[in-house]
């Protein structure tokens, strides 16, 4: 997701060198079109750059507007491209909008969910859900990540320990809760930011909405080692869990580039004493 504008600009096969010469050794596909041409190119990383494709993004049905194929509509393509990128593994990046209204909703999603799970079984690929904090919004009491989880006992989980802790969570004891069932964690900071200089203008000029709205703009998303988050924990207790990929991402870049901010993740992990992840 962090490189889709690499990918139009210059293909994957070039993105996915710069990402190698940096460091990282796999690579998770998202709202990347997987056309011939980019599914070829990703084969190519395998083979000249030793890339490890860890995970394919699908959506359950087809969304207007998203590079993201379906289970409903391509299900045979989606199961033709993991086998020739050698993945096992693909995951679904958030439930649909309309699957948020109501209890019954994620049930049925989780039940679909479900069936596509078992499906995809039978050819050797395993099924994932990646969750943001809306997942731990609760009906009757229950989170909707725990709703998903019962029922759906055929998908595992992706763990993004950013979200969780914006969703109010501990991502050591999610990720303790979940092991066994999450083999990708996304590993994300979490930053409080400065309020920028331009805010307190707008106090003073008495527009408080204006300053109010820069007030919640403070919570950020972070290079890894930039943020609170408590990696030394996080890390241990992913691997703990079973995870079998921890990958960097980083949804909002305010104003660096893609590559200074995935070199700042790879050289803190580097520093925190995970080379051996790499």
């Amino acid at each position: 997701m962090m490189l889709k504008d690499s990918f139009a600009d210059v293909g994957a096969f070039e993105t996915l060198r710069k990402v190698s010469a940096i460091g990282y050794n796999a690579v998770e596909i998202s709202q990347i079109p997987m056309t011939p041409g980019n599914v070829g190119e990703l084969d190519r990383s395998r083979a000249e750059l030793g890339m490890d494709i860890a995970a394919l993004s699908v959506n359950i049905e087809g969304r207007k507007g998203m590079p993201v194929e379906s289970l409903a509509d391509n299900f045979d393509k989606i199961v033709d491209d993991a086998k020739r990128l050698d993945t096992s593994l693909l995951r679904i990046g958030m439930l649909p909008f309309g699957a948020m209204k109501s209890l019954e909703s994620v049930v049925e999603f989780a039940k679909q969910a479900n069936g596509y799970a078992e499906r995809l079984q039978e050819q050797g690929i395993s099924l994932y859900y990646h969750n943001h904090h809306i997942e731990f919004a609760k009906f009757d009491g229950k989170y909707m990540l725990d709703i998903i989880a019962e029922n759906s006992p055929a998908m595992g989980m992706e763990i993004d320990v950013h979200w969780v802790q914006r969703g109010g969570l501990d991502p050591v004891r999610t990720l303790e809760k979940y092991a066994g069932k999450t083999a990708m964690v996304h590993l994300k900071d979490y930053r409080i930011g400065q309020m920028p200089a331009a805010a307190f203008g707008l106090l003073e000029k008495g527009d408080f909405p204006g300053f109010m709205a820069e007030f919640k703009n403070v919570v950020q998303f972070a290079e890894v080692g930039e943020g609170n988050l408590d990696f030394p924990s996080i890390i241990p207790a992913a691997v703990a869990a079973g995870a079998r990929y921890l990958l960097v991402e980083q949804d909002e870049l305010y104003g660096r580039t893609v590559w200074d901010a995935l070199q700042t993740s790879y050289d803190n992990l580097v520093a925190m004493g995970h080379a051996d992840l790499f």
